[in-house]
């Protein structure tokens, strides 16, 4: 006969990991696909919770425009992809689950359009991101794709629109790619 034994290991930074034991072999039951960060990136965005240096969201929204320009790893909380960040290693990568949970969720996407407003409001009085090749670019093509996957098209779109309509007024011309980048986002 053969006989099972499950044994479930929960951490509070680890995901659920189920290891069952046969008379053959020891084999993985179960790994639970969240990552570590999963249940963070919703307490972060809801207001609730800190990132791994210690701040709130609204204390990231509280720095002041010299802060946002030379700060290179609060991005990633405000704005999380489905993507690892190739800048700020372990920063959170969401999973549907994650994003489900994003767009349900009342205080997350209040949340959210606080810190596009907060990114709107920098890039509208800084112009080193109007120069070739600048990280904020960057910046703006992640908070695009991270608006469109836990907002949805309508605060996305009006995100791009706003940057470019900003772009426009100043009279720069930006790199092709780069708005090609902001369009496919």
């Amino acid at each position: 006969m053969d006989s099972t034994v499950v044994i479930e290991l929960r951490e509070q930074r680890l995901p659920r990991v189920s290891i069952g034991w046969s008379e053959r072999s020891w084999l993985v039951c179960d790994v639970s696909d969240t990552p570590p960060h999963a249940d963070q990136i919703i307490a972060f965005l809801s207001g609730e919770g800190r990132d791994p240096a210690g701040r709130s969201h609204a204390a990231i929204l509280a720095f002041d425009d010299e802060r946002l320009e030379n700060t290179h790893d609060y991005i990633q909380w405000l704005f999380p992809l489905t993507t690892p960040s190739a800048a700020v290693p372990g920063s959170p990568v969401l999973t549907a689950a994650t994003v489900a949970g994003a767009r349900t969720n009342a205080r997350v996407q209040h949340r959210l359009r606080l810190a596009a407003r907060r990114m709107l409001a920098f890039l509208g009085r800084t112009d080193g991101w109007l120069s070739p090749f600048d990280h904020n670019q960057l910046r703006i093509t992640r908070i695009i794709k991270s608006l469109r996957l836990l907002s949805g098209d309508q605060d996305a779109n009006a995100f791009r629109g706003q940057v470019i309509a900003m772009v426009a007024a100043r009279g720069v011309q930006l790199d092709p790619h780069t708005l090609e980048f902001w369009a496919a986002a």
